[in-house]
């Protein structure tokens, strides 16, 4: 029998939980194999289906208004916990993992929507019910089906070796609620720090989010002269993703995003007076009279995008074997049926490969009826848009996990582009153009980019359920209900809001990504330039990175995000460096390292919880922004002050930690 550390608590994580094992050492959840714990039960699911709805509405508001999808899940844990234990419930960590499971989709299937489909109104085109509803809930059955195969590689085989940043804060708070002690007063103390910190900055403005070197005269010089700015988030919760990825994955990220605003920026803009004419679709001003931020939305940008793609390719080469392990699992599962599912352990027991095979075929056909009666009319292009979501929703799939396990971030509005860009070429040179043809590739693009940020958000639920032991088959199955409730919310949301905002024009909502696809889209369809040349440059050196044993993935994600959030990941990084190697004493060092994680998960759940209830606020019209204090140099300067403060808390706070 292999070893493993049994917590004094027996509703606490294994010591093991975070580390990778060593030989012979295996992983026993909270909740073991052989027990039988609560998860399905009448309260568990009408209590999800109520938490997908409501956040499936104030996230697709939010996201429609500012562009962010917050993370759903931890909000939904902490309110899943609050009212187990105010109506006092017993054995409620089961259950809780499954609220947040069903309600959870609703930031998956909301992202997923709203970066792509309302392009259609944008666009002048027409949008009805049944096509966003079912764009979105073919996409996030799909992406449900076509994870399963990797779970057991990325939550088993995987274990310790990535750090599963948002996952981490959700077990943290599920475990916290089903235990008493100083670990859940910690976690509850932090919480509420990192929650009103975030609270201020996103309802009152008092300080500054991003604070820059424009604060400083020369740093405004700088950036107008030399292109060169150097920006960071002050959230408290983006410091905590941060500390929970690490050092490691925090510098090649950051070394990413670098190479994009200290060397790119600067060296393209260095030529640029001698531009004549504005270059790329939709660019009207030249490289000279454009800001750094303009530099790295236009030109910049898409080299990451090229470097994920080519990162995912890479992927799936290197993932060979573990497709190769999943489809023998189903060769092996189909003759053997029941004797092979009796075999399996529940807490690794998914759910049966026939059921998967049987369901993608089921949701492929679907997908076909849907784009033949519904979108296209025309069986060739039927065929052409089905192939390009499958293909390209089974390549990226484990992308998307990949970088949520890494960063807790996906890149999804990046390989929708992608895949925009190619379906778009695909109908074109099938003789489909103009208003058909953007219809359609926005369809596409709706049901590969749902897949995609199911795939990735859904990793993070079955993560947890492995820290916590439970029955892996339960959360999959149940995770088609939340699909459906968030894919009908969804596309009425959606509906409502062009009805009562729109998205064009005067006072309309920004869907910035929507705004940035529709823009892809049209020259595509039209007649336009795509910029091969730019994914090119960062398909090249994604294969580069590869040669020289860098993470090619983390580093074009660093190059695909904005500098403000990739900073804070490193400063994060550095304190679980600083807080985790201060003392020569091992066992001191590894107790201060695991108080910094419990902090670092307050900040996040803290800081997910109040962008909620900012997001509510704003919602009904409460409206106590200081928009013109926050314009002004003095609130930067007081959030570098703050910043600075919580950072200090941090690190003193981590170094308080005892040895057990």
């Amino acid at each position: 029998m292999g070893q493993n550390t049994t917590p004094s608590n027996p509703n606490a994580l294994p010591e093991n939980a975070y580390r990778e094992l060593k030989p012979g050492e295996e992983y026993r959840p909270v909740m073991p194999a052989d027990s039988r714990p609560k998860e399905v039960t009448p309260y568990s699911v009408v209590f999800g289906v109520l938490m997908a709805i409501v956040f499936s509405a104030a996230a697709a508001y939010l996201g429609l208004r500012v562009g962010q999808v917050f993370e759903a899940a931890i909000p939904i844990a902490i309110i899943a916990v609050g009212v187990g234990n105010l109506s006092g419930r017993k054995n409620m960590l089961g259950q809780n993992v499954i609220i947040q499971s069903i309600g959870s989709t609703s930031g998956s299937i909301v992202a997923g929507a709203i970066f792509t489909l309302p392009a259609l109104y944008i666009l002048g085109l027409e949008a009805r019910f049944y096509q966003i509803f079912l764009a979105s809930l073919l996409g996030g059955a799909l992406g449900i089906l076509l994870l399963i195969p990797f779970r057991r590689y990325f939550v088993k085989e995987m274990h310790g070796k990535y750090p599963f940043p948002e996952a981490t804060a959700t077990t943290e708070v599920l475990v916290s609620g089903s235990e008493k002690g100083s670990q859940t007063k910690l976690l509850a103390v932090s919480g509420l720090i990192g929650g009103l910190y975030d609270f201020v900055i996103g309802t009152f403005g008092w300080w500054t989010e991003t604070v820059s070197t424009r604060v400083a005269e020369w740093g405004t010089l700088l950036a107008d002269k030399t292109k060169l700015v150097f920006k960071v988030n002050t959230g408290a919760a983006v410091l905590g993703l941060g500390y929970i990825i690490g050092l490691k994955y925090a510098a090649v990220i950051c070394a990413g995003s670098f190479t994009v605003w200290f060397v790119l920026i600067p060296f393209i803009s260095h030529f640029a007076p001698g531009q004549t004419i504005a270059v790329g679709e939709g660019v009207t001003a030249l490289l000279s009279d454009m800001t750094p931020e303009e530099i790295f939305r236009h030109y910049a940008r898409h080299i990451g995008i090229g470097g994920i793609a080519m990162a995912g390719l890479i992927g799936i080469i290197r993932s060979s074997r573990i497709i190769k392990q999943a489809a023998s699992l189903a060769v092996h599962e189909l003759r053997n049926g029941k004797n092979a599912e009796a075999a399996t352990e529940r807490t690794q027991r998914d759910l049966s490969m026939r059921f998967i095979l049987s369901g993608i075929i089921a949701i492929l056909f679907t997908t076909f009826l849907f784009f033949q009666f519904g979108v296209l009319d025309n069986l060739l292009l039927s065929v052409i848009a089905l192939l390009t979501v499958f293909v390209i929703s089974f390549l990226f799939t484990t992308v998307a996990a990949n970088a949520i396990a890494i960063v807790g971030n996906n890149p999804v509005s990046g390989m929708t582009l992608m895949t925009l860009i190619l379906s778009s070429l695909v109908l074109v040179s099938a003789g489909l153009s103009g208003t058909g043809g953007m219809t359609a590739a926005m369809i596409i693009g709706g049901v590969v980019c749902t897949a995609l940020s199911m795939a990735g958000a859904f990793v993070t639920d079955l993560k947890i359920g492995y820290w916590l032991g439970t029955t892996p088959a339960r959360q999959e199955g149940w995770k088609f209900l939340g699909t459906a409730i968030s894919a009908a919310t969804v596309a009425g949301v959606i509906m409502i809001l062009n009805k009562t905002y729109g998205f064009v024009g005067e006072n309309a909502l920004v869907a910035p990504q929507a705004n940035a696809m529709a823009a892809v889209i049209k020259p595509l369809m039209e007649g336009g330039s795509t910029p091969w040349m730019l994914y090119f440059a960062g398909a090249a050196l994604a294969l580069i990175l590869t040669m020289i044993g860098v993470p090619a993935l983390a580093f074009a994600l660093g190059m695909f995000i904005p500098l403000e959030l990739n900073t804070p990941l490193l400063i994060g990084g550095l304190i679980s460096w600083f807080v985790a190697g201060r003392s020569r004493d091992e066992a001191r060092n590894k107790a201060r390292r695991d108080r910094g994680t419990l902090i670092a998960s307050g900040f996040i759940a803290g800081g997910a919880l109040m962008g909620v209830v900012s997001a509510l606020l704003k919602y009904f019209g409460v409206e106590w922004f200081a928009e013109n204090w926050n314009a002004t140099t003095g609130a930067e300067a007081l959030g570098i002050v703050m910043y600075l403060a919580l950072i200090g808390y941090f690190i003193w706070d981590s170094l308080r930690a005892k040895q057990d």
